[in-house]
């Protein structure tokens, strides 16, 4: 919860503990639904509104949440009432509909209890249900929902809430809200409304200059717009003014720190023709393509300016973003600097540490007998302690170590750097804002900072998540590389198709080729044993394997609770060909670069995210031989999540596929941590839906610049203030 000392009265207002405007007790649960102030609450809008007079369409909400266990709040017609069982089992089954679709609730309970929910449920023909969505031979129903019947004259039968009687007894418009099991829809309406008592007369924060420019209801006006509107039209007018503020929050704050760059400092690092760039250079077995040697003048070009560089690289799978990194890394090191490679787990950073060493070869070996342009390769996680990792910093703070690669541990006040001059992150969108400059604004002079993403972005994500950052785009691919084919294999529907994965397998490695194997957990969810007709553990499949479609090959192991010892003797003797199959989870997507490899089973891959699916792929075909990805699945066919399957199979272009996953991801946290954008920073705003209010934003966060470069501006430093305050709390959680 961001906190203070806020400038603006709006935002002093906005900005209180729900506690001090509800009370502790009532306030409480609101914490389910990330509702920590009263802002947070006024924000939270109806996910439906009604008329009083209208029903529900169930047959759309039904689809709409189908297979889920989502708390659900609808207005329906009784049509049905019957007490079943025999005291004292019995039970109320209620039939509810709109007139076209339907639904059951189920009551259990005491007799008495049974009588009065039949008296009660009886005494109107409709009513507003909330409850947990349950589902019983493919039907939906409502397990024990709370419900209050409306009457005619607008009284409310089961609960004491005059404020929605009133709203029912005029015909006014009832907002369905996101709920939990512990706050129903009209208690968050309750409670919405005495917060909107609260802000009478609440001043506008917006400068009255960009509300006239883009034409915007004022803020109180826009809160009890979207709440408590009389029409439709007014409460998207609402809606739009509170989406706009998160947009022109998110944008005013990256147009400043991209403003603020211009007051900053960094050391220039020059490219050298005799450095050890082009020792490197002159050894890589492969030529680079066009566009990593246009990326890689651009970057020079950057580092070679006193101004802090500030780029984001995205490249498609295998374009080869690492190659492009590192020799802007080398190009620090030149320099007389150090270059350090951020990664998301220590999976990944042992992985880049792993490929780095291998590219540079010798020219990675900086003490002994390497050679003179040698630097060292230092990694630093969580894991590392003791002597290993005293030993580690001190390298790293004497300068002995030129090239860094490690996780949030390098985040710590405990690293010292000699001279950083660049900071690399790779997989941007497991790191917010507010990490990725976090290094940078340790050091006297600002170290260049190169992101990186294997995840295609959407221009309007662009805009919003990294409006901070200049963007260079890798599309080509590498020539030589072989084709990936893509099916999915139902193996419900085709039991016959899974045996065929499998004897696919023999015969590419019959042809002296390697296979992955992924599942996604390490063991099965039950704890059990199983043989390999459980496809979702990795333990279970090696086992099986071994002992059956696969016996006789040579089949390694990998997941995360290996030691790393094991970890790296796995990929390491995969990587020389002593195994034929790695079966593995996840940690394969990216790092691993086993030319032999053309052939990869993913088990249940409706379990894997689609930019997952795509980066598991492009560890395959990497060679000369074409290659084969099998997404075993026993998702139905038109499911949503079979629907992301076939997206997969359809295309391997990662822009296409980056819609499709934002589309179903969301866009995580803007400033902070979470990928999940149920814990976005976004509240309102979704970045491909509202790319157009975006854009209108972002030319108002920069005049606003413009005209105010101190931000001396009260309420545009309060709109700046609660975004940077909400990354530090993000971090700060995570440390």
């Amino acid at each position: 919860m961001p906190t203070g000392p806020w400038l603006t009265p709006a935002f002093q207002t906005l900005n209180q503990p729900l506690a001090a405007v509800l009370g502790a007790r009532t306030a409480k649960p609101f914490a389910d639904l990330d509702i920590h102030t009263l802002g947070d609450l006024l924000r939270h809008l109806p996910r439906h509104l009604m008329a009083g007079t209208e029903l529900t369409d169930i047959a759309s909400l039904v689809r709409r949440h189908q297979g889920s266990d989502d708390h659900l709040a609808l207005v329906a017609r009784v049509a049905q009432v019957q007490v079943a069982g025999q005291a004292p089992r019995q039970r109320v089954e209620v039939r509810l509909s709109d007139g076209s679709g339907q639904i059951d609730a189920t009551f259990f309970g005491a007799p008495h209890l049974i009588k009065y929910w039949q008296k009660l449920l009886t005494s109107s023909d409709r009513g507003l249900f909330a409850g947990k969505l349950g589902w019983f031979r493919g039907q939906p129903q409502l397990i024990h929902p709370a419900f209050v019947m409306m009457t005619e004259d607008g009284l409310v039968g089961s609960a004491k809430n005059t404020r929605i009687a009133r709203r029912v007894s005029r015909g006014s418009f009832i907002g369905l809200y996101p709920q939990t099991a512990k706050l129903p829809t009209w208690t968050i309406a309750e409670c919405v409304e005495l917060a909107l008592d609260g802000i009478v007369g609440l001043a506008d924060p917006l400068p009255d200059w960009i509300r006239q420019a883009d034409d915007l209801m004022g803020l109180e006006q826009a809160f009890r717009a979207v709440h408590l509107p009389t029409s439709r039209q007014e409460h998207e007018r609402g809606r739009r003014r509170l989406l706009f503020d998160e947009a022109f929050a998110t944008q005013v704050a990256m147009a400043y720190r991209r403003a603020d760059l211009a007051h900053h400092t960094a050391v220039a690092r020059p490219s050298r023709p005799d450095g050890l760039l082009a020792a490197f250079d002159a050894r890589l077995p492969f030529a680079l393509t066009d566009q990593q040697l246009e990326v890689g003048r651009q970057l020079a070009d950057d580092l070679a300016q006193t101004r802090p560089m500030r780029r984001l690289l995205q490249g498609e799978v295998g374009s080869g973003k690492t190659v492009v990194a590192l020799r802007a890394m080398l190009t620090v090191v030149d320099g007389g600097g150090q270059a350090c490679l951020l990664a998301p787990t220590e999976i990944l950073a042992q992985q880049h540490a792993r490929t780095l060493s291998n590219l540079l070869g010798d020219l990675g070996q900086g003490r002994l007998m390497g050679p003179d342009h040698a630097t060292e390769v230092a990694l630093l996680t969580g894991s590392v302690g003791g002597p290993a990792r005293a030993e580690t910093l001190r390298r790293i703070a004497a300068g002995e170590a030129g090239l860094i690669v490690g996780t949030h541990a390098l985040l710590t006040g405990s690293v010292a750097f000699a001279d950083l001059g660049l900071v690399v992150v790779d997989e941007q969108h497991r790191f917010g804002v507010e990490q990725r400059n976090a290094l940078a604004a340790r050091q006297a002079a600002q170290p260049h900072v190169l992101v990186m993403t294997a995840t295609p972005i959407p221009r309007s994500v662009a805009m919003t998540v990294f409006g901070d950052l200049d963007l260079v785009t890798l599309t080509e691919r590498p020539a030589g590389r072989a084709q990936v084919q893509t099916v999915v294999v139902d193996r419900v529907e085709r039991p016959g198709w899974v045996e065929r994965a499998w004897g696919r397998v023999r015969e590419e490695v019959a042809q002296g080729r390697q296979a992955y194997i992924v599942a996604p957990r390490i063991d099965a969810e039950d704890g059990a044993a199983s043989a390999v007709g459980d496809l979702s553990s990795v333990v279970d499949l090696h086992r099986g394997l071994s002992q059956g479609p696969l016996q006789g090959l040579r089949l390694g192991l990998l997941h995360g609770r290996l030691s790393a010892g094991d970890k790296d003797q796995a990929m390491a003797q995969f990587a020389a060909g002593q195994l034929d199959v790695l079966i593995a989870t996840s940690m394969v997507e990216v790092g691993l670069d086993v030319l032999n490899a053309c052939v990869m089973v993913i088990c249940d891959a409706d379990r894997f995210g689609v930019s997952q699916l795509h980066q598991l792929r492009g560890r395959i075909g990497r060679g000369s031989q074409p290659g084969v990805c099998l997404l075993l699945t026993a998702a139905a066919e038109g499911s949503a999540a079979r629907e992301r399957l076939e997206a997969v199979a359809s295309t391997d272009d990662g822009f296409v596929l980056a819609q499709a996953d934002l589309a179903q991801r969301r866009e995580g946290d803007v400033w902070g941590l979470s990928q999940s954008g149920a814990k976005s920073s976004l509240r309102l705003l979704r970045v491909l839906e509202h790319a157009d209010l975006i854009e209108q934003a972002r030319r108002s966060a920069l005049a606003a610049v413009a005209r105010d470069p101190a931000l001396a501006d009260p309420a545009v430093a309060d709109y700046v203030r609660e975004i940077e305050a909400l990354a530090r709390t993000e971090i700060d959680q995570a440390a």
